[in-house]
């Protein structure tokens, strides 16, 4: 029984995930040779010299926003629906009637919760931004610290992730900061201003602001004993099996 079970904890959808963070991890690796032999090519970083030439981080700048463009649209291709939940169109409601008080609470201790994650995340970008500013960091560090944050992003959905420990959620599915992603990987870019880091840090809080808006809005959309799609019992994602396996029914 468990030897027929190895297709299950290996989903097309996790798989497409690892070979993501294979990806990252190659992006990384590129970022930190030209950290160390074309460091040069960070500049487009700063200012308006976004248009003045071309660097290979133009390209990931295009990643990044294809990445975050695609968080905003309801499409299914093999992306997680911890991220997509925010969608009526991924919304499978009950058949028993919600009881809206423990949803009302659900969404207050997780909403604390993660403010909590936001305190220690203001707090990190506030000493990356104080190190730029007395110039122990420079451009080109604070944006391979990012390029690493994108890295941990998909190690924090596949392998461990350390803010489960403050959210307290079972899996990602259920995750109630799961599209806070892309602000927390770009906060640090705060600090350095131009074209290439303000749209990247503009464009994910408009992300972030919508899914607030909607955990707020349309709360039973976040909440698996409201919306079935987040059931382990339905979860076709199984990103997270060596979490939550042994709670499938």
């Amino acid at each position: 029984m468990r030897h027929g079970s190895s297709n299950e904890r290996t989903s097309k959808t996790r798989k497409i995930y690892f070979l993501r963070l294979l990806g990252r991890c190659v992006v990384f690796l590129i970022a930190l040779w030209l950290y160390v032999f074309r460091k040069e090519e960070f500049n487009i970083a700063e200012g308006f010299s976004f248009f003045r030439r071309f660097s290979p981080l133009h390209l990931l700048w295009g990643i990044w926003i294809w990445d975050m463009i695609l968080q905003l649209l309801p499409v299914r291709a093999h992306i997680s629906i911890g991220s997509q939940k925010v969608f009526s169109a991924m919304f499978k409601p009950i058949k028993e009637k919600i009881n809206y008080q423990n949803l009302k609470k659900y969404i207050q201790d997780t909403s604390a919760a993660a403010f909590k994650v936001m305190v220690i995340w203001l707090l990190l970008t506030l000493v990356i931004g104080v190190l730029y500013a007395v110039r122990l960091l420079d451009t080109a560090t604070v944006l391979l610290i990012s390029i690493f944050f994108y890295v941990c992003d998909l190690i924090c959905v596949l392998i461990w992730c350390p803010f489960r420990l403050i959210m307290k959620n079972k899996c990602c599915t259920t995750c109630r900061i799961f599209n806070w992603d892309h602000l927390m990987m770009f906060s640090p870019l705060i600090a350095v201003g131009g074209f290439y880091t303000w749209t990247l840090v503009i464009f994910a809080f408009v992300i972030w602001l919508i899914w607030e808006i909607c955990v707020f809005t349309y709360p039973e959309r976040f909440w698996e004993n409201s919306n079935m799609a987040l059931k382990c019992s339905e979860c076709t994602d199984k990103l997270c099996t060596q979490y939550c396996r042994r709670l499938r029914k």
